[in-house]
């Protein structure tokens, strides 16, 4: 029997920050206009968290069932370690891709039917990464789709249904909440260099190698705070994102240390730390008048 704690774990809770923190910038970006619309806000969190969740059970399931989850150090894996059938894994991932969906054909509804393609496209890239015969994360692909669906699209996305139109605070908060999100992916990448190559998992992190894949982290961690210092001409409430700095010194400081398996575990929690408090501080300072 699969225990709560088990689904729990395996709905990898740490990566929560990656769906969260996009809503609260995009909402600031909302607020900057005088559009904040609570209502709307909430289930554009609620698409991205079930999205979330929704990809992190697709790929224990995916990766699973083609044995690349068998030897893992990091998060529990539900098929790789026995701890529930790929069967049961698999009713989860499209169960939270049913809720998301949901969620956002009530923002379609209020706001226009184009967002039913963007949702769609966004379910077939959280299936695609490890699913299907040609999976994209296989092929060194995944950082791209993060940075567009975790960055750009949910920044964007949580700012369009609630001013209905595009504004540029969202673009630039999109390409530092994508920046950051990718951090998380390369971060879990570079953990699993070694097990990846083995089942011809080729990540980015597989096909730079272990020291330009760390280099690429550091320059991702950098990007949103390059972002808060440019909008903050037009916008000097955005300095305020400048707080989450210090959070940014004890990952980097691994990273740039060579740590390694576990170790890299605290790397990957303290970047989606560092994401949640950033995406809060940006979206407040974006609101302010």
């Amino acid at each position: 029997m699969t225990s709560l704690a088990h689904w729990i774990e395996g709905a990898r809770p740490r990566t929560l920050p990656a769906a969260i923190s996009p809503v609260l910038v995009g909402s600031g970006a909302a607020q900057a206009v005088d559009a904040f619309r609570p209502g709307r806000a909430l289930l554009a969190l609620l698409v991205a968290l079930a999205l979330q969740v929704g990809v992190n059970y697709a790929n224990d399931y995916s990766d699973g069932i083609r044995g690349t989850d068998e030897v893992r150090v990091g998060p529990l894996r539900l098929v790789g370690g026995g701890h529930a059938t790929p069967r049961a894994v698999l009713r989860a991932a499209l169960a939270a891709f049913g809720i998301a969906a949901v969620s956002g054909l009530v923002l379609a509804l209020l706001t226009t039917p184009w967002l039913l393609l963007v949702g769609a496209l966004a379910i077939a890239a959280a299936w695609g990464y490890t699913g299907g015969k040609k999976p994209y994360g296989y092929r060194g692909l995944g950082e791209i789709a993060v940075f567009v669906f975790f960055g750009l699209v949910a920044v964007m996305g949580t700012t369009y249904v609630q001013v209905e139109r595009l504004t540029w605070l969202s673009l630039a908060g999109g390409i530092a909440s994508g920046a950051l999100a990718c951090a998380i992916l390369v971060t879990n990448n570079v953990r699993d260099i070694p097990t990846d190559r083995e089942h011809d998992k080729l990540t980015l992190a597989v096909r730079l190698g272990d020291t330009r894949s760390r280099l690429l982290y550091q320059a991702l961690v950098a990007v949103p705070f390059v972002f808060t210092i440019a909008v903050a001409p037009t916008r000097p409430g955005a300095l305020l994102a400048l707080l989450a700095l210090p959070l940014a010194v004890a990952p980097l400081k691994l990273i740039r240390g060579g740590a390694v398996g576990r170790d890299l575990v605290a790397v990957l929690q303290a970047t989606g730390k560092l994401q949640l408090v950033f995406g809060a501080l940006l979206g407040a300072g974006l609101a302010l008048a």
